[in-house]
C-alpha cells in the first residue's frame, strides 16, 4: 500500500507556483477545501486561474484569494454572493468565464476520465457559443466543449484513508467528486483521516488512485452562505 498521507496543508501544496490553474471542489460554501485555500492565501502565490462552481463570499472561501489579489481569472457557474467579485469584474481587474453548471461539471469529469472534449446542447444560441465548433446531431445543435487542464485540484471530504480513498457527505460531494483526479495533482483534505481498511469499500465515493496527497484539516468553519428560516 502506497501512503498518500502528508502532515500539513503546507506540505500538501508543495509545487504550487505563480500562474497555475487550480480546481476547487464544493457547492456554495458546502464542502470547500478551507484549509488548502487558507494555505494558498498564506503562500501569496498569485496570477492564478481558478475553476470553481462559485467564487466564495466576501472574507471567506475563494473570497480570501480575491481579497488578496491572487486570482487573475475565475472560471465559474454562479458568482452572485460576492460583492468584491462584482467590483473586480466591473473594474476590469478580474477575467471571468461563466459556464453553464452542467457544462462546468462535465468539463471536470471529462478531464478526470481522460476525455479531451465532448458535445453538449447547453449554451447553443447564446454568448457561450461564440467561437466554438457547432455540430448537428439528430436535428439538434451541439457545442464542442474541451476538458479542463489544471495543475492542482483541491477537494474536501468527510473521511479519507491514507491510500487516498474518499467519502463525502451530502451537498459537499458536489464538484469534489468530478474534480478529484481531474488535474495533474489532486490534494484532498478530510475531516477525519483513518487507516487503510477502516472504510467500507462499498461506501467509497472516490478511489485513492485519483488522489495524490491527503491530509487531515486542522479547522473547518463550515459557514452557511445564506441562512433562511421559515416565518413564524
Amino acid at each position: 500500500m502506497i501512503s498518500k498521507k502528508v502532515n500539513t496543508a503546507k506540505e500538501a501544496l508543495e509545487g504550487v507556483t505563480n500562474g497555475m490553474t487550480f480546481m476547487f471542489g464544493g457547492f456554495g460554501l458546502s464542502g470547500i477545501p478551507e484549509n488548502s485555500i487558507q494555505e494558498l492565501v498564506n503562500s501569496n502565490v498569485n496570477n492564478l486561474t481558478c475553476i470553481s462552481n462559485n467564487a466564495g463570499i466576501d472574507n471567506f472561501g475563494l473570497g480570501l484569494l480575491l481579497q488578496n489579489n491572487q486570482i487573475k481569472k475565475m472560471i465559474s457557474s454562479y458568482v452572485g454572493e460576492n460583492k468584491l467579485f462584482e467590483q473586480k469584474l466591473l473594474s476590469g481587474e478580474l477575467e471571468v468565464e461563466l459556464i453553464p453548471q452542467g457544462t462546468l461539471a462535465e468539463r471536470c469529469r471529462s478531464a478526470q476520465a481522460g476525455i479531451p472534449a465532448f458535445y453538449t446542447p447547453a449554451g447553443y444560441g447564446t454568448e457561450v457559443a461564440i467561437g466554438k465548433d457547432v455540430r448537428e446531431f439528430n436535428g439538434k445543435k451541439y457545442l464542442l466543449e474541451e476538458a479542463f487542464k489544471a495543475d492542482f485540484a483541491f477537494v474536501k471530504a468527510w473521511r479519507g484513508d491514507e491510500a487516498g480513498n474518499l467519502v463525502f457527505r451530502g451537498s459537499a460531494r458536489n464538484f469534489n467528486s468530478c474534480m478529484a483526479g481531474a488535474a495533474k495533482i489532486t490534494v484532498a483534505e478530510v475531516e477525519e483521516l483513518v487507516p487503510v481498511g477502516f472504510l467500507d469499500p462499498n461506501e467509497i465515493h472516490i478511489p485513492g488512485v485519483f488522489v495524490k496527497r491527503i491530509y487531515q484539516g486542522e479547522k473547518f468553519e463550515k459557514r452557511i452562505e445564506n441562512k433562511t428560516v421559515r416565518p413564524r
